[in-house]
Parts: C-alpha cells; sequence; structure tokens
C-alpha cells in the first residue's frame, strides 16, 4: 500500500471536530470517470499535480455539498496508485447519508470509465490492503467490511449504488472483497519441512566475480533460493 497523508482541513466536516470509535469501514466510488486523486485531494503536494478547476475537497463545502471522506484511492500525476488519508481516521467523516457516519470510517476509490481492468486491479488490490491496516488498527474483521450500497440495505446508509455497479464488471463482489481482506488477516503460514535437507552445490569458485556469475544465472532460471557461501 501506498499510503500518504493530506488531512482536509479546510473542509467544514474537518472543522466540526467530532470524533467516533470505528466499528467498521465503508467503501465508496466516486461516480465519476477521473481516476486522479488530484480531482478530490489539495493543494499539489508535488506529487498530486494541479487541480486547474480548484474544485477539490479541501475546502468549506466543495460543490456547495458537505461532504467529506477519511481516504481516497486514485492515481497521482504520474499515473501510479496511491492512497491518501483525508481525515483522521477516528473522525467522523461524511460519507453515508446516515447512521453509518457514527460508526464506519470511509474511503473513495476514484472511478475511470469502470472497464480499465488494470485500473481496476491495482485500486482494488489498493483498497483491501487499506482495509486490512484499519482492520488491525481497529481490531476489526473483514465482516465488518461492507460498500456504500450494501450500508443503503441495512439502513445505515443512503440510497447509492457504488461499488456494485463496479465491481461485477471486473468479475469481483463485495464477498470476494471480504475474502481478500481475510487470506492478508489471516495468512496461512508455509510448513516447514521435515527432517533433514539436502543441498545441491553448483561449482566452487577461486574468483567471486565468476560465483557471482553463475548464481545470476541459477537464479535467472528460476532457483531464486540459491546463494553463495564462503569458505
Amino acid at each position: 500500500m501506498n499510503l500518504r497523508k493530506l488531512i482536509l482541513t479546510n473542509n467544514e466536516c474537518y472543522k466540526s471536530g467530532k470524533t467516533i470509535t470505528p466499528k467498521g469501514i465503508m467503501l465508496h466510488s466516486t461516480g465519476a470517470n477521473n481516476p486522479y486523486l488530484k480531482r478530490y485531494i489539495g493543494p499539489d503536494d508535488g506529487l498530486l499535480g494541479k487541480n486547474q478547476y480548484n474544485n477539490h475537497w479541501n475546502q468549506d463545502k466543495p460543490d456547495g455539498r458537505q461532504v467529506c471522506v477519511h481516504a481516497f484511492i486514485g492515481k497521482l500525476e504520474d499515473g501510479s496508485i496511491a492512497t491518501y488519508q483525508t481525515l483522521p481516521w477516528n473522525h467522523r467523516g461524511w460519507h453515508a447519508g446516515g447512521k453509518a457516519n457514527d460508526t464506519h470510517i470511509g474511503f473513495e476509490i476514484c472511478e475511470d470509465n469502470l472497464m480499465d481492468a488494470t485500473y481496476f486491479n491495482k485500486v482494488y488490490s489498493e483498497a483491501v490492503e487499506l482495509c486490512v491496516y484499519l482492520c488491525k488498527e481497529y481490531n476489526l474483521k473483514e465482516k465488518n467490511v461492507i460498500c456504500h450500497s450494501e450500508g443503503h440495505k441495512h439502513g445505515i446508509a443512503s440510497n447509492h449504488a457504488d461499488v456494485m455497479h463496479w465491481f461485477p464488471k471486473q468479475k469481483k463482489s463485495m464477498d470476494t472483497f471480504r475474502a481478500d481482506v481475510k487470506a492478508l488477516l489471516n495468512p496461512v503460514p508455509i510448513p516447514k519441512p521435515a527432517g533433514k535437507l539436502y543441498r545441491v552445490q553448483v561449482g566452487a569458485y577461486s574468483v567471486k566475480a565468476n560465483a557471482d556469475a553463475m548464481l545470476a544465472k541459477i537464479k535467472a532460471a528460476g532457483f531464486t533460493d540459491a546463494f553463495i557461501k564462503y569458505e
């Protein structure tokens, strides 16, 4: 995860100063074909790029609305993917349009045209890692992660479709998302081999450069655990 921070201190939500005890995490997506973080976050920190319209959310009421989330995931100016924390995690955000504002950390994934699998897979993985980070931080489990549309079904959020208007287009769902969060939260340990180990030596060299060259050749062949032992 490429986690950075630019708190939206000029947003009315931040100025309200209210806090929560996080009980869950809510995924949102922006609903606009613009994957660049500079659309929502400002001012430019040297990585975001300049928002020529100055319509980012670091102002009192962005676009005349009372909105603010804890983080955004999307593209930096150079096209790489990053997560920007935009509110303290325990701040009461304005993202759900319902009771989830009192209980959930909310973050937005910047949408593109919804058809680019490469972009989707990158922001999806970034979102999974962000949720794992927050679950560890606040002792949450994957079952505590929902999207906005699920929040509406639970009666704790307004009637929005995100993210289920996007994920199925890329053969994903909130169930697969939660499963991926669970897999990172509870990785399966790799069992150590029982008994003795038998090593195979492929050469002995008096010149280190020759040994380095052989090691590189072996690793290029796929034997990534190969090593040099000096005697």
